[in-house]
Parts: structure tokens; sequence; C-alpha cells
């Protein structure tokens, strides 16, 4: 949930040992007030690894950017080391990349990194689903229907980032269910890298396909129909497909420091 704040001032020691105010960046831009706006208190570093995880899927912070820690961390409102730490899980996650003695930057978004994680996502929904068949609930199931309702509302009207939200709403739903925290951590890291593809199909008119799976989905889960429910939900994780031709095959390469 955006929150934003003023941002201290940080100082810096003048040749002659005096205080001296750190010149102040530039006001946030528009694009910024979301995931890289500060706060009002120190974030935990689960927290700026969402905020930067969602600026990269968002687009907020765009492919092959460069990242500086200092500046992130100012942005945020925090010191550097939550931000490199936040750094690292995303590198593990496909979303930076870093080579030695060159610059962070985020990675482009290429046909190999996406069928890897959508293999993973796949296999781990499939998990979730499974333990969780018959023990959703009537209210689980309202819950997942009225995400979909949320997520058609969205297509309608072209919000991408409110059908990606409602689609984790959804989803969510059985994982949660399922008991399963392995599951949970393998999703956590690996569907931002299928989100970045999926906020471009959402914001095209084949996103729609997807209402109808989730209804597929959701009567499938309701008569506790477990083939079924499976086959739905690898369909939808590889909508993505018509896609994938679209992108290059591997990661664009950082040529030298920058």
């Amino acid at each position: 949930m955006p929150r934003t704040s003023a941002r201290r001032a940080a100082n810096t020691s003048a040749p002659d040992g005096s205080a001296t105010a750190r010149p102040a960046r530039p006001p946030l831009t528009s694009g910024e007030t979301g995931a890289l706006a500060p706060v009002t208190r120190p974030l935990l570093r689960d927290d700026v690894y969402a905020r930067l995880r969602d600026a990269i899927v968002d687009g907020t912070l765009a492919p092959d950017e460069q990242l500086r820690d200092q500046d992130l961390a100012e942005r945020l409102g925090v010191s550097r080391t939550p931000v490199r730490e936040a750094l690292l899980r995303l590198e593990q996650s496909g979303l930076v990349m870093t080579a030695p003695g060159r610059s962070t930057r985020v990675a482009t978004v290429d046909r190999r990194s996406i069928v890897e994680a959508q293999s993973v996502v796949t296999a781990m929904h499939e998990v979730a689903i499974r333990e969780s068949l018959g023990r959703l609930t009537a209210t689980d199931l309202d819950a997942m229907r009225a995400a979909n309702d949320l997520f058609a509302q969205a297509l309608r009207r072209g919000d991408a980032d409110a059908a990606l939200r409602a689609d984790d709403e959804l989803h969510d739903i059985p994982v949660r269910v399922s008991g399963n925290a392995a599951v949970a951590a393998v999703l956590e890291q690996y569907t931002p890298a299928l989100r970045r593809l999926e906020r471009l199909r959402f914001s095209s008119l084949t996103g729609r396909a997807s209402v109808a799976l989730h209804d597929e989905l959701i009567a499938a889960l309701e008569r506790a129909d477990g083939s079924v429910a499976y086959a739905v939900s690898r369909r939808t994780w590889h909508t993505l497909e018509p896609l994938l031709d679209t992108l290059p095959l591997t990661p664009t390469r950082m040529e030298g420091p920058r």
C-alpha cells in the first residue's frame, strides 16, 4: 500500500568541519509515488524488497535501468543495508542482474527466464490445489469469485495493475488454504518474473480469456475435481505462451562498467 512522507535531509561535513545540508533530490515524479515513495518509518527488509520488486514489475524501474543502492535508499528513506539485501534477493529471482566490476541493473525480460519461472510456478500451484482440495470453504470460493469479478472489471478498464492484484488475490487463496509454506516461498520468488509479462497481457484484450479459466477453476475446486482443476491451472499459467516469441531468448548482457 502506498505510504508517503517528507524525506529527511541528510547532513555531510564541509571542508571546515561544519555541517552542510546535502543537496535535496528532485521531487518524486508522478510515476514514483507508489512503489518507490518514501515512508514515515524505516522499512523492514521485506518491505524494501516488496517495494523494489513491485517497481520492477510495474515498470517504474525499467529494464536495463541502473540501480544505485544509495539512490534507492534515499528515495525509500532507508539505509543502504536493506536495499543491498533486497537487491541480492531480486537477483536470485531473476529481476536484477549484477556482474563483477559492473553496475547492478534491472534485468531485461527474456524467453528463457520466463519459461523457467512458468514451469516452477505452474508446478507449485498444482501442489497448492492438491493440498487445498476438499478444504476450501464456501467463503474461500466466494472470495475467489469476488476476486475474479474485480479482475474482469480491471481488464475492462484496461487497468493492468488492478488486474494483477485481483489475479494474485484469487490464486493466493488455494495457496493459503494449503498451508504449505514452502510453496508460498517458491511462488514469492518466481511469480514476479511472470507478472512482468502478464502486465503486458492484461493491458490487452487477450487477458480476458483468463476470466473464463478462473471460472472453470473455481467450479472444479467446488466439486473437488482434482484432475480438471490441475488441467485448468496449467492452462491458466501457460496463457503467456503467445507473448514468448516476442522476447529475446536470453537476457541482454551488460556491456562494461556504467
